[in-house]
């Protein structure tokens, strides 16, 4: 099976198809948007000891600065899916870009840490309303065959490796500008592409129905408070009150979401999604792998600058080996796809990611860029490029064609919640760990010594849960998802 064919049943309702000549500029404008989308998620990793500095932040509350980001947008996905099926893809696409431009204008001019955080969340509801849009619209300007193919493997290089590519970006930015100019910088994007959206993006049908109003709020409430108390036991503890009640709030606001999901005429998430087992493990599956490779991106870019003392520049080029990887590797993808089959390559890529991140756990201060942090970036890089195609196609394989939007916006909801989660999750450990380590801290080391001391064995700690999370989600590809048959190897034009 092959990423085309996973994808056939999201072209039926798509009516409008622009020319040949039109379609490199509209393939540029939407992935332009998308990659500015993801690069939102770690571009301002490298910035937030700047940010932190310049605004005030705690070191718990700093976290949301990426927390914020992540939830709106992860929360509302599926209902920005659900707006493009309603009102038309291409008008929800510009009016989200336009939010997201808007606040990210906002952002940069922030003077307090409330504003940022305000203008982050805002930026992640204008992403999640544009960003459903930009699968449809490729695949409404690509016809069936080795064109479509090719966007959707450069599509599938851009949401695996923008995330990478945003925290060299970051440093660029921040090293020679100020961390301000992460922000301002999507607003010429922004602009030049809802400027070219009109003339070379295709609008699509509209299709009946309501909005899911209440489902979409309740999911997003019920992230939030569980990211929320995460967050706070790391700083105050597991049996602060504010801590269980936000567990308790979280609890019964997720439970709400599915009893409302079930009864609505108009579910924003289908729960018929999931009665299909290998379609379900491989959401959980893409929530494990990325919460351990977004904690990896927070803890290395502090430990870069705060312990190695890199710039945020060359604290961003660090990373570039492991961009690099990570788009090559996600480039062959399709075709090792369809030699091989998904859940060998899921397996494949998983192993080394594994690898790294359990190298990483070995973190001291004395740990040096080179092995200890290259060879592991290299290792989560590559595994991840293999592993994230064939994980997206079984995501997608079986989909009823009314459901293949939720479906698609499903993966990204996977991607950016875990990514939220998981980063919560191991700021809790980093933080509960690092308290242990500094009462053991010999007394005679240096105030910097010891500090670096207790910052790389809360990384370590961190580290070790983020290998758990991919070691949990191999052995779920291993036993629960179904072997498919390996296709019979077809001719894909990659890099052409």
């Amino acid at each position: 099976m092959s990423i085309s064919s996973a994808t056939r049943s999201l072209t039926r309702p798509l009516q409008v198809t622009p020319r040949p000549s039109r379609r490199g500029i509209s393939l540029a404008l939407v992935l332009g948007a998308q990659l500015m989308i993801i690069l939102d998620l770690t571009v301002v990793n490298i910035a937030l000891p700047r940010i932190q500095h310049g605004l005030g932040f705690s070191a718990a509350s700093l976290s949301w600065v990426l927390n914020g980001y992540s939830l709106t947008f992860g929360g509302l996905l599926l209902f920005g899916g659900r707006l493009g099926d309603i009102l038309g893809r291409r008008r929800v696409f510009m009016t989200g870009l336009a939010i997201f431009t808007l606040a990210s204008l906002a952002g940069g001019l922030a003077t307090s840490a409330p504003m940022l955080l305000a203008a982050r969340a805002v930026q992640g509801a204008g992403g999640a309303v544009a960003s459903p849009a930009v699968l449809a619209l490729i695949v409404t300007s690509y016809p069936e065959g080795r064109e479509r193919t090719r966007a959707l493997a450069i599509f599938s290089a851009v949401i695996t490796g923008g995330a990478s590519l945003g925290l060299v970006l970051g440093g660029l930015i921040t090293d020679y500008v100020s961390w301000r100019w992460v922000l301002f910088i999507n607003v010429p994007i922004g602009a030049a592409v809802i400027a070219g959206a009109p003339r070379f993006l295709p609008e699509t049908a509209r299709q009946p129905g309501r909005f899911d109003v209440t489902g979409a709020l309740t999911s997003t409430a019920g992230m939030a408070a569980l990211v929320y108390a995460f967050t706070r036991a790391a700083s105050n503890g597991w049996g602060d009150r504010l801590t269980i009640a936000a567990f308790a709030a979280a609890g019964l606001l997720i439970a709400a979401f599915v009893v409302i999901e079930s009864r609505s005429a108009h579910p924003v998430t289908p729960l018929r999604l999931f009665a299909d087992r290998g379609r379900s493990v491989s959401y959980l599956i893409r929530l494990l792998v990325v919460a351990g490779m977004f904690g990896m991106f927070y803890f290395l870019t502090q430990f870069l600058q705060e312990v190695l003392g890199f710039s945020p520049l060359r604290a961003g080029a660090a990373f570039l080996p492991m961009t690099a990887a990570l788009f090559a590797v996600s480039r062959l993808a399709p075709r090792l796809v369809a030699r091989f089959g998904e859940k060998p390559l899921m397996v494949a890529g998983l192993l080394p990611a594994v690898g790294g991140l359990a190298w990483l756990s070995q973190l001291t201060p004395a740990t040096s860029y080179v092995p200890g942090i290259l060879g592991p970036m290299l290792l989560v890089g590559t595994g991840m490029g293999i592993a994230f195609v064939p994980l997206t196609i079984t995501s997608l394989h079986g989909v009823a064609q009314e459901d293949s939007g939720a479906a698609a916006s499903m993966v990204n909801v996977m991607q950016q919640v875990g990514g939220a989660l998981g980063l919560a999750i191991l700021v809790t450990i980093f933080g509960n760990a690092a308290r242990t380590a500094a009462r053991h801290v010999t007394p005679v080391t240096s105030p910097l010594a010891a500090a670096h001391q207790v910052i790389t064995h809360g990384m370590a700690s961190s580290f070790t849960m983020a290998a758990a999370f991919d070691a949990v989600a191999l052995l779920l590809v291993a036993v629960l998802l179904r072997v498919r048959q390996a296709a019979q190897p077809a001719p894909v034009a990659l890099g052409e």
